[in-house]
């Protein structure tokens, strides 16, 4: 039995099917509709850091459906989102708040993408924590579970 699951998961290796890998690398998308693709990002704990692409895969310019990609506590999330209004453009983001863990630099528009890397040892499997975009208004949409397992 041991032979055959270890040939499985050579065999799954070889062709790039190893669920047991975690790729640090996740990349979602927002569009003109208000809308991430995602409703949920699971990464591993053997990740040390994540990188998040957000791709803006709208047409729309930065100024008017402008997308960004924030993460915090889930506890935190609606406070850091009504803060991020009350700071105004152009990020709507008070990228000085102790109480975000990661977030893009700065509005991106139609056909733009940016990306942040950030460290996970000092997050908690399991823990509560939820992604958003902090344009107005958006955070009520556009908005997920962060998930460390």
């Amino acid at each position: 039995m041991r032979k055959i699951f270890a040939i499985l998961i050579l065999a799954g290796s070889f062709l790039g099917q190893n669920s047991w890998a975690q790729d640090c690398n996740q990349v979602i998308e927002g569009n003109d509709l208000l809308q991430f693709n995602l409703s949920e990002i699971t990464v591993s704990s053997s990740c040390e850091e994540v990188t998040i692409t957000l791709k803006h895969v709208g047409a729309l310019p930065a100024n008017v459906m402008g997308h960004n990609w924030v993460l915090t506590k889930t506890t935190d999330y609606m406070p850091v989102a009504s803060a991020g209004q009350a700071f105004g453009p152009p990020g709507y983001l008070d990228t000085s708040d102790e109480r975000i863990i990661g977030a893009t630099p700065g509005m991106i528009g139609g056909g733009e993408e940016a990306s942040i890397t950030f460290n996970l040892t000092s997050l908690e499997v399991g823990g509560d924590y939820t992604f958003f975009c902090s344009f107005p208004g958006h955070y009520v949409l556009m908005n997920g579970k962060f998930i460390i397992q």
